[in-house]
């Protein structure tokens, strides 16, 4: 059984093999120029600057996953969701885009 309140950082192998399985929604809290530039595919853009809980599904049976460009919004983005009483597992990408491209994750160009 998961933790309430639970965050766990995890690699982009890791979370390759849930994308590829269909078990993880995957949210992006970068901003929309970023997002542009290069996406992970399978990613939905929820910029940290407007932040909404509300545009997350956690309802969703799949992992909840942020990531941003290093690491660090992806945290803040959490701290968010927990601060409007989010109390399920949240994951966050270990090293963010930039992780996942020098890993070998595939990066596409994405639309805002």
């Amino acid at each position: 059984m998961t933790e309430q309140n639970q965050t766990t950082m995890i690699n982009a192998e890791t979370l390759a093999a849930w994308l590829q399985a269909g078990e993880a929604d995957l949210y992006d809290v970068r901003e929309a120029l970023e997002f542009e530039a290069a996406r992970i595919p399978g990613s939905t853009l929820v910029p940290l600057s407007t932040f909404d809980p509300g545009a997350i599904d956690t309802s969703s049976p799949r992992k909840l996953v942020f990531h941003c460009k290093s690491g660090v919004r992806c945290g803040m983005a959490t701290e968010i969701m927990r601060a409007t009483g989010f109390a399920g597992p949240i994951f966050r990408l270990e090293g963010g885009i930039l992780a996942w491209h020098a890993e070998g994750g595939n990066i596409q160009p994405g639309n805002a």
